[in-house]
């Protein structure tokens, strides 16, 4: 064969081959929403060798009744594991069944959550529903609210529950514009007082409007909670740090919020961080481009890095999310 014509030939398959292999490296990526559905709050955890993220069903009060959770072994394929608890397994609650706070201890699986969008004088509140097993099925623990008071203001709704070294159960909760926090007794069925006899301790932070979470890195504790409201495009999470479970919490800025070409209303979050890793995850939700109804909104993941002072990086939301990350056993 003519060498003017064998070696272009040759060059075009070598690029071609390049090509493909370069294909071949590009990793799997989550894409977000992670998954079909109007999901909100999402609460996102690992149990052995498989993440989880337990949701609120995105609808009007009414319609609120149930929970689904979603599981997945890689942030990719995630299985949707249906009605793990609803208003039949719990007496007392009637609709708007909230914001799931998941945790395992002993063996158990507990799942905390909020029903009735409760007002003063109202039945409703903040229960726990134990189960066997992460996807259910769960029963009611207590046979009514573990908080159904207005205490400082908070509404009892948003509750996060965070285990520290210590072994110290404390659950923060709060809507309204207030954020409580308590101390839960060992089988979760009532709430012990803290070292001055006070039951419920007020933490709020500047600019907090909702759905409070807590984890530990570094010895530090991060406070992180939602800003705005909660139906409109301005929604949004900020965050402090301290030295102490209890605070004082001073927040240091905003860190997830819309972006004008991916969405809007972007908060209520959890984070979710592998073992052995410095991979953390924020699982939240947002509402679509032009999507102005109140309840359409869905359940994304993204990637929450810290820069070198430990301070938390302003969040990218994207459409693509997050690659495909196995967690090591």
């Amino acid at each position: 064969m003519n060498r003017q014509i064998l070696f272009p030939l040759l060059l075009t398959v070598a690029l071609l081959s390049c090509a493909c292999n370069e294909k071949k490296k590009t990793p799997l990526r989550s894409g977000n929403p992670v998954f079909e559905g109007w999901y909100a709050d999402p609460e996102g955890i690992i149990y052995e060798d498989t993440y989880w993220i337990f949701p609120t069903w995105s609808d009007v009060y009414e319609k609120q009744t149930f929970f689904d959770c979603f599981s997945s072994k890689d942030l990719i394929t995630w299985t949707k594991h249906r009605n793990i608890l609803d208003t039949t397994n719990v007496k007392w609650a009637k609709r708007a069944m909230w914001a799931p706070s998941v945790i395992r201890k002993e063996g158990m699986y507990y799942l905390f959550f909020s029903a009735n969008d409760v007002h003063e004088g109202e039945i409703g509140g903040i229960g726990v529903a134990v189960g066997d097993q992460p996807e259910g099925p769960y029963r009611d623990l207590t046979g009514k609210p573990l908080i159904n008071e207005i205490i400082n203001g908070a509404q009892p709704i948003d509750q996060f529950v965070f285990c520290d070294d210590d072994g110290i159960y404390y659950m923060y909760y709060g809507g309204w514009q207030h954020c409580n926090v308590v101390k839960l007794s060992d089988d979760f069925t009532s709430l012990v007082p803290f070292d001055n006899g006070e039951i419920y301790r007020e933490v709020t932070p500047e600019n907090y409007t909702e759905g409070p979470f807590m984890f530990k890195k570094n010895g530090n504790y991060y406070f992180m909670w939602s800003e705005g409201g909660w139906g409109g495009p301005d929604y949004s999470v900020a965050y402090a740090i301290a030295q102490s479970p209890l605070g004082p919490f001073q927040r240091i800025g905003k860190i997830l919020q819309q972006d004008e070409k991916v969405a809007t209303g972007a908060g209520h979050h959890s984070i979710i961080h592998p073992p052995g890793t410095d991979d953390y995850f924020i699982v939240y939700h947002r509402r679509p481009l032009d999507d102005q109804a109140r309840d359409h909104r869905a359940t994304c993941i993204d990637r929450l890095t810290f820069n070198s002072e430990g301070f938390i990086n302003p969040v990218q939301i994207t459409f693509e999310g997050v690659e495909q990350t196995f967690i090591k056993k």
